[in-house]
């Protein structure tokens, strides 16, 4: 039906986007005692027992909610696979080597996570990692002085696309992503000396400025992120090698930055983490199961819920005591701890998970990607979110950034280029956030960056060319893509 454009429009009853997992209720039309129906606000408060909630679960399977099991799936064969063809694969320490080498990935495909859900691509995301990493270098090997590193004419282009982010950020009232630029703006203009810490901070607000106008022009000019981030991806090429040079080479030569891929935290400070990891993923999970018992509210069954958190606390556990063992093929160098990368990635999982799951913000990005047109009609101001989401995206690029720079050691004209992307957006695919948009967690970017790892460094270990591990990987990411487009099908051919 048309609209009226004589008179504001009216809102939509429920404008929520019907596939939205954080914001449906599978009890949402159970019948009230007055013989009407409980529409799907959350006031259930039917329970079921352990039974009928496995029930339930095996029968939203059925209906192609897959949610992230193909890929933990997946994963468990890949592990048993490897184990049985390499005696190398569970070593300590190639376990720790597999967790640095897909951590870069695995951060760069959180970030985009957040743009898929709204069935948007961020093509250029490798290339933007691989600006932030330029310039950090850049900055750190010319002492803070990025004028004298890239010439007159490039810096003061570079601080006009600076200040055109913080405008374009405080234009559609992205105030993060406007802080950020202009943080980044100052740091380049001031030539604050090099420091460890300045030059990361500088890649995450370079990479938030990037964001701003990515995420300008989709949203706001209305040009198609697809064309956008493309022509984005071979601009950013060109500004990492203008930056860089032909064949040269930025070396990271600071023991802070090294010890952020390579390093490890103590043993003490691995039981710490785990203490603090564990025990807040216990609390948090408890702490909302029983408050919502005491309330009447529908929760699950508390068996369940006692063995989902034994589960991560014993893997947990294990995890942690076998990474403080002594790893090192060498007597003379004792190697143990948690890697640094590790709580990196759960710091990032849980603030990006807490933003998605408990926050006004967070569902809105799930409305608009479930619906565009009824979260607008709901007042959602959706050029903003469709922005915002490119900020977080190449911010998030930023941090990966500096996780691969690390574990290498050093920025070249190809960092952020090659397999970065396809294997950023492949891992977030993988792990079951769907192309499609509305559906999708955080943790999936985790999961399949954790397959793709494990793909690399088996097939590394096995001595397989890259050609075999291109067809494999390609051949996994397709096999993903295939189950969602087809979970997706079942979901609505289900009756509801």
């Amino acid at each position: 039906m048309a609209s009226d454009t004589s008179r504001p429009e009216a809102a939509d009853p429920d404008p929520r986007p019907r596939e939205d997992p954080s914001m449906t209720n599978t009890t949402a039309e159970k019948a009230a005692p007055d013989g009407g129906a409980i529409s799907d606000f959350g006031i259930d408060t039917t329970s079921r027992s352990t039974g009928e909630a496995v029930r339930d679960y095996f029968a939203r399977l059925r209906g192609g909610e897959l949610g992230s099991l193909p890929a933990l799936l997946g994963l468990v064969v890949l592990l048993i696979v490897f184990s049985s063809l390499s005696d190398s694969f569970l070593t300590l320490g190639n376990i720790a080597n597999l967790l640095a080498q897909g951590a870069g990935v695995t951060i760069i495909a959180m970030g985009l996570v957040f743009v898929l859900l709204l069935g948007e691509i961020d093509l250029s995301a490798g290339t933007a990692s691989g600006v932030t990493a330029s310039v950090m270098a850049l900055h750190l090997v010319k002492g803070g002085n990025l004028m004298g590193g890239m010439g007159d004419t490039v810096f003061y282009v570079f601080c006009g696309l600076l200040a055109l982010a913080v405008v374009l950020a405080v234009l559609m009232r992205i105030w993060a992503g406007a802080v950020l630029s202009a943080v980044a703006l100052a740091i380049a203009a001031i030539g604050v000396p090099a420091n460890p810490w300045v030059e990361m901070l500088l890649a995450v607000c370079v990479g938030a400025a990037i964001g701003c106008i990515t995420g300008f022009l989709v949203a706001r000019v209305g040009i198609p992120s697809f064309v956008v981030t493309l022509a984005l991806f071979l601009a950013w090429g060109g500004v990492i090698l203008q930056f860089i040079g032909q064949g040269g080479t930025l070396g990271l030569n600071d023991d802070v930055l090294f010890k952020v891929a390579n390093g490890n935290l103590d043993t003490t400070g691995s039981w710490v983490l785990f203490v603090i990891a564990a025990g807040g993923f216990a609390a948090v999970v408890l702490g909302k199961h029983f408050s919502r018992l005491r309330r009447g509210l529908v929760a699950g069954p508390t068996p369940l819920v006692l063995v989902r958190v034994g589960l991560v606390v014993v893997l947990g556990a294990a995890a942690t005591y076998a990474l403080t063992l002594n790893r090192s093929v060498s007597d003379l160098v004792v190697i143990q701890g948690v890697p640094y990368v590790v709580p990196i990635v759960l710091v990032l999982l849980v603030i990006g998970t807490f933003v998605l799951d408990r926050t006004r913000y967070g569902r809105h990005v799930y409305a608009v990607g479930g619906n565009q047109e009824a979260a607008r009609r709901a007042g959602i101001n959706v050029p903003q979110i469709r922005m915002s989401v490119f900020v977080i995206a190449s911010s998030a690029a930023a941090i990966g950034a500096i996780v691969y720079s690390s574990k290498v050691g050093s920025v070249d004209p190809n960092a952020g280029g090659g397999n970065t992307l396809l294997l950023s957006v492949g891992a977030a695919v993988i792990g079951g956030t769907s192309l499609f948009g509305g559906k999708g967690r955080l943790r999936d970017a985790v999961i399949g960056g954790a397959v793709l790892a494990t793909i690399t460094n088996g097939m590394g270990l096995l001595k397989q060319p890259a050609a075999v591990v291109f067809v494999v990987t390609g051949l996994v990411l397709l096999l993903a893509a295939s189950v969602d487009a087809l979970s997706r099908r079942r979901a609505a051919a289900s009756p509801r």
